[in-house]
């Protein structure tokens, strides 16, 4: 089975993880510390995403689709 994220994606987030846990990492439309893991994912996936690595589509909430009608 193929892997759903490159290597160079999860060194990403392992050095976002390392950010966070130093209390370094800050959110990027506010500037305010992350403190959430799940936070610190989306974050590093994010970045590794604007670099172009092998990183699966965000997957879009059901309440931000717009319904047509």
């Amino acid at each position: 089975m193929a892997r759903k994220y490159s290597k160079s994606a999860g060194r990403d987030v392992e050095r976002v993880m390392k950010k966070r846990k130093a209390g370094t990492l800050k959110s990027g439309s506010t500037g305010k510390k992350v403190k959430s893991r799940k936070q610190a994912i989306a974050i590093g996936l994010s970045e590794a995403r604007k670099k172009g690595k092998k990183v699966p589509k965000r997957k879009t909430s059901r309440a931000r689709k717009k319904k047509k009608g």
